[in-house]
């Protein structure tokens, strides 16, 4: 494995227990804001020390509790693209990129190297408060990788952006690593960041991985709510197993699973859009009280409660296409559907 993380640390009554292992890949560290992700990301730099565990990068060991190892940053071969990018203030674009360069000999070539590299050449002696944010940061990548590091953290890249200019970065930076052969984690809460630029993701919960998962698995077969959740899930209810298909207490329904359902399965996912109009007499088919219509930017959201639902139980969300919501012709009594293969089972 080119990097390997088995980590505990605690921090006050935060308790992080991360481990993974990465090819050399673009690996995404998914997961809600206060997760872990940075620190995860500091422990691997060196910037924080784990309590407990161990981090092996290309087959050295960074760090090993049992071993009493515990390599200082600088020896460590890795590249830390800050959120705010840590660009030394007082020194020029030029010299941001010359203080990361090991040898002597080479700093000089290698300096204009990424200058041109990072299509810098013109804001070379400008200091960072001098220059753009998409400049900032194509300094921040050149001098990371003007250091020869052999794994590259970057701790949600564009959360400092503007929408536009972040996909134009997002571009840019995606290209830029392209060539780049080692192993590349990706920290963001964003799923459509992670699904652009990553093929893998280890999901973080509450401090705790809960493994890692190719894009497809976790879109559709996520496993825990937790995972469902970030890949963008919005409904979830109690589930019990019945064969091929699952009660659904809260909602008063049964669904058919199209498969045999395993007795650890314990909740139920359904993601919005897989919720869809039906006519009365469809299979499957249940009705629904409309409660609430929200209009979004490009779809209408309309909250549901199934007929037999509990008082208490949580809306059923569905969304569709503007124009679908606008022909219904009954827009407060509705029969839905949701087909087998959409009904995500968690444990």
């Amino acid at each position: 494995m080119a990097l390997s993380v088995d980590i505990r640390k605690k921090m006050g009554d935060f308790q992080l227990e991360v481990r993974f292992e990465a090819e050399n890949e673009c690996l995404a560290l998914l997961g809600a804001s206060g997760c872990g992700k940075s620190v995860t990301l500091r422990c691997i730099a060196g910037i924080l020390t784990p309590d407990e565990g161990k981090i092996v990068l290309d087959g050295v060991t960074l760090f090993d509790s049992a071993a009493k190892i515990d390599l200082p940053p600088q020896k460590r071969n890795v590249g830390y693209l800050f959120q705010q990018y840590a660009l030394f203030p007082n020194m020029t674009v030029r010299q941001n990129i010359a203080a990361a360069v090991r040898c002597k000999l080479r700093r000089k070539a290698v300096t204009e190297e990424k200058l041109r590299q990072f299509r810098l050449e013109e804001v070379a002696d400008k200091r960072p408060g001098q220059i753009s944010g998409g400049q900032q940061q194509r300094t921040a990548l050149a001098r990371i990788l003007a250091s020869e590091p052999k794994v590259i953290l970057l701790d949600e890249p564009f959360s400092a952006l503007d929408s536009y200019l972040k996909y134009q970065l997002e571009v840019e930076l995606a290209e830029t690593l392209e060539q780049f052969p080692g192993t590349i984690l990706w920290v963001s809460h964003d799923r459509n960041e992670v699904f652009r630029n990553c093929r893998r993701v280890c999901v973080l919960d509450q401090g705790k991985s809960q493994g890692t998962f190719t894009l497809r698995e976790l879109f559709h077969e996520p496993v825990t709510e937790a995972a469902a959740r970030l890949s963008g899930c919005k409904n979830y209810a109690d589930a019990v197993p019945q064969g091929t298909s699952v009660s659904l207490p809260e909602w008063g329904l049964t669904l058919e699973c199209g498969k045999e359902v395993s007795a650890d399965i314990s909740r139920i996912g359904i993601r919005a859009h897989h919720v869809t109009m039906a006519a009365a007499n469809a299979p499957g088919a249940f009705p629904c009280n409309v409660l609430r219509v929200i209009q979004d930017v490009f779809v209408t959201i309309v909250l549901l409660r199934p007929e037999g639902a509990a008082p208490d139980a949580p809306p059923l969300r569905m969304e569709l296409d503007r124009d679908v919501w606008h022909a219904a012709e009954d827009k407060k009594h509705v029969w839905v559907s949701i087909q087998p293969r959409d009904i995500l089972l968690l444990k």
